[in-house]
């Protein structure tokens, strides 16, 4: 039973860190590390900075992936976000990366 324990936690944690790691590599073939970078503010606001802001805010994944896959404006400055060839999974994705950081 231990080891069927332990074998089950090794597939749940290589699949999280799979996940973890296609990410950014999402985000860079989705174009947004154009605009964004990870630890610095670009055209848009570093990644860790958007962390930051919504850590602890239930609600944020799926905030975030309805502003990465419809744009927006107005909570990070002047310059607008324009919307993202994005599916919903792939907004869900990046979030949940971005909010990670």
């Amino acid at each position: 039973m231990k080891s069927l324990s332990m074998a089950l936690f090794v597939l749940v944690a290589a699949g999280l860190a799979g996940q973890a790691a296609a990410s950014p590599e999402l985000a860079k073939s989705k174009n947004c590390m154009g605009c964004h970078a990870v630890e610095r503010k670009m055209v848009g606001p570093a990644y860790k900075d958007v962390a930051a802001k919504y850590k602890g805010d239930k609600k944020a994944a799926e905030a975030l992936a309805a502003t990465i896959k419809a744009g927006g404006s107005g909570k990070w400055g002047p310059v607008p976000m324009p919307p993202n060839n994005v599916t919903d999974d792939e907004a869900k994705k990046l979030a949940s990366w971005v909010l990670s950081l």
